[in-house]
Parts: structure tokens; C-alpha cells; sequence
């Protein structure tokens, strides 16, 4: 995929004409002529996997503290853990494909990831302080707690980008450093390493990913075929709870922390990995690829990601998640609605444009004028005053 461009001559081949894309085939973005607005409109299945995902993050907290006391919940647990993360890293993966060191996407990382994970370490660390009435709780920013190790990773994948667009076989790789993480407990938490490497796999084969790979899973024969694959996925989980613990789905532990032999590591890294895809491609199957009433909230999913956490920790530091009245059937159906209906409501733009200075601050006067940027920017102006005067 990534194999060096052949040299230039005079006996080279012309170039096939441009073909349209299958039809149903996403793209990361449609062109302007097709949406009749200026600019570039955003494709709608990716925004709708992003909220959905996001939705099952919420779940999943909110059903942590609820299933030991129920096996049924636990079972639906361990396969929404299976693969909701890889879900979401893949399309991270998918949409850093681009990402070089050019100056405008550094910028773009450090205001869209860096500040927002200062910002958020920052915030979860006075917050514990404060309600759980912790004054002892460090604020270290090379310790990510609690949600915020996502931003570290993407941080850490995103600048190894153009290292995984050079090699010639970078999944193989990746799956090889995940699997000698599994086995090394001297990584320790410094920037949460361990999550970072073994997750990494997903977020290489984002990278690897085309258009037209998620077209192939969301044929319908693949919709059919997913419904047994889920009903097996939580037949299995029912039948892993006495028998395995969560702790593996979480990949920030290595094998002898777990209390397992070492070689069991490499050997969890790589079944998860099937496990993970097979259950992912399914999930991509049902998501609706046209316009929903929560594509539009799919672009706000980090604000949901990260704001969420601080209810989930509410709730913990407070014992919320401790009244029986939870731990009964119709408590856990409607704890689920809950955190549905509360991250959803993160994700509007109300909620957005009020936190947008932590999670997307201009600061254009943290860094220099790039001359490239300026020239792009007033090429860019030009063509649209052109396209004004040719209307």
C-alpha cells in the first residue's frame, strides 16, 4: 500500500480516466458540486459509528459498577468492551491517513489534542480533590487518568504516522510491538504505554483502510450474518464471566500483572485482535450511511467522551451507583437510558459551543505565521471570489 512512487520518464503509462465510486462507497468527505454547499461536507456513516460508539463508551461506564451483581449485564459488558474502543480507533486511524508534519496539522494536533488533554488531566485531578475530597490526588501529566489516556495515544499515533505510511508491513508490526507490550510489566504508567502499544494495531489498520473496505461490511448478507455473530459474541461472554476477567479488554495491563503466565500475552493480543475486527466489522454493518437525527452529533463525540467522565466520576465519588434500587433489572435498563440520553446531550452544540475554548482553542497566538499557510489561505480566498464573480 505504501510502496515508493515509480520514476518519472517518458515511457511511463497515462493515467485511467477518473471513474465515479461505487455506489454506497463512504468517503471521508463529498465534494461541494454534490452537496450544493460551499466547502466540504462531512460523510455521514463515519459521523454516525462515531456517535454510536460513543454511546456504548457511556454504557460501558455506567454498567461497571452494576455487573457483578448481575451476570447478564456483565456478559453484554464484555462484548461491548470487545470492541467499542477498536471501533473508534479505527476511524482515528481512517482519518489521520493525511496527517503529516506540515505546520497547519501540527497546530491542528496540539489545539484538538494536546490542550484538551492538559486541560482535562488537569480538570479530572481538581474535580477528584474537590467532590471525593481527595487533597492528596497528584496532578501528573504523564500519568493519564481515566479517559484521558486517549488523547495520549492519539497524540503518540498520530505523530508515528508518516513512520506507518513508510514501512512496507505495518500491520504486522504493530501487532508484533502490541504483543511484546503484553509481556513487558516494566512499561509502567508513565503516559499509559501500555494501552498506547496494544492498541495500536487498530489504529495502524485505520491507516491501512480504504473507502472501500467499509463499504464491504455493510453489504447485507454481512447485516444478516452479524446477528448470529452477536447472539454468539454474548453466548460466549455469558460463559467467560466466571472464567476471565474484564481486565484483558482494558490492554493496560500485561500478562504477569494479570496474574498470568507471560506467554499468554502474545497469544490474548492476537485472539482479541480477531475477536475485536470480527466484532467490529459487524457493528460497522448496521450503521445507517444516510442522514440520521444524530449524524450531526457525531462530530462532537470527544466533547461527549471526555465531559461524560466527570458524571461517571460523580456518581462513583458520591455512591449513586450503590442505591439497590440500580442493581435490579428495570435500574439497569434505565441507568442505560440515562447515559445514553447524557452523552448524547454532550454532544449538541450548545454543549460545544460552551466548552469549545477547552477542546478547540484558535490560539493563534501561540504560534508563528506559516508562509505557506498565509499563501494557501489567500489562494484559497481568490478562488472563491472567482467563483462569485462566475455565479
Amino acid at each position: 500500500m505504501f510502496h515508493a512512487a515509480s520514476s518519472p520518464g517518458q515511457n511511463r503509462s497515462p493515467l485511467p480516466p477518473a471513474q465515479s465510486p461505487a455506489p454506497g462507497v463512504p468517503s471521508p468527505r463529498k465534494p461541494a458540486e454534490q452537496s450544493g454547499k460551499p466547502g466540504k461536507q462531512r460523510d455521514a456513516f463515519f459521523d454516525n459509528a462515531k456517535y454510536l460508539a460513543i454511546v456504548l463508551v457511556a454504557m460501558g461506564h455506567v454498567w461497571e459498577p452494576l455487573k457483578g451483581d448481575s451476570r447478564i449485564v456483565e456478559a453484554a459488558y464484555t462484548v461491548v468492551y470487545s470492541f467499542h474502543m477498536p471501533a473508534f480507533i479505527i476511524i482515528s486511524g481512517f482519518f489521520s491517513r493525511s496527517f503529516d508534519m506540515r505546520p497547519d496539522r501540527l497546530k491542528r494536533l496540539i489545539t484538538g489534542v494536546v490542550v484538551p488533554y492538559v486541560v482535562f488531566e488537569t480538570g479530572y485531578s481538581l474535580f477528584k480533590r474537590v467532590v471525593d475530597h481527595a487533597p492528596d490526588h497528584d496532578i501528573s501529566l504523564l500519568d493519564p487518568w481515566f479517559l484521558t489516556w486517549f488523547l495520549c495515544a492519539l497524540l503518540i499515533w498520530r505523530l508515528t504516522t508518516p513512520i506507518w505510511k513508510l514501512v512496507r508491513h505495518p500491520l504486522p508490526i504493530a501487532l508484533g510491538i502490541a504483543m511484546l507490550a503484553s509481556v513487558a510489566s516494566s512499561i509502567g504508567d508513565d503516559l499509559d504505554l501500555q494501552r498506547v502499544l496494544q492498541f495500536l494495531p487498530y489504529f495502524v489498520l485505520g491507516l491501512c483502510m480504504k473507502a472501500e473496505h467499509f463499504h464491504m461490511v455493510r453489504r447485507r448478507s454481512v447485516r444478516i450474518l452479524s446477528v448470529p455473530v452477536f447472539a454468539a459474541a454474548l453466548a460466549v461472554g455469558w460463559w467467560a464471566v466466571p472464567h476471565m476477567t474484564t481486565a484483558w479488554f482494558y490492554h493496560r495491563d500485561s500478562a504477569q500483572e494479570l496474574g498470568a503466565p507471560w506467554w499468554t500475552g502474545p497469544i490474548m493480543v492476537l485472539a482479541m485482535f480477531g475477536c475485536s475486527l470480527l466484532l467490529t466489522a459487524c457493528f460497522f454493518a448496521w450503521v445507517p450511511r444516510r442522514n440520521m437525527w444524530f449524524t450531526s452529533l457525531g462530530a462532537g463525540t470527544l466533547y461527549g467522551y471526555l465531559l461524560h467522565g466527570f458524571l461517571i466520576k460523580a456518581g462513583d465519588y458520591r455512591g449513586w451507583f450503590d442505591h439497590p434500587a440500580l442493581h435490579r433489572p428495570l435500574g439497569e435498563i434505565a441507568l442505560t437510558v440515562v447515559a445514553a440520553v447524557g452523552v448524547t446531550l454532550l454532544c449538541t452544540s450548545p454543549v460545544r459551543r460552551v466548552f469549545r475554548f477547552a477542546m478547540e482553542p484558535k490560539m493563534e497566538w501561540a504560534f508563528k505565521q506559516d508562509a505557506a499557510e498565509l499563501a494557501r489561505a489567500r489562494a484559497k480566498a481568490e478562488r472563491r471570489e472567482r467563483e462569485k464573480v462566475s455565479a
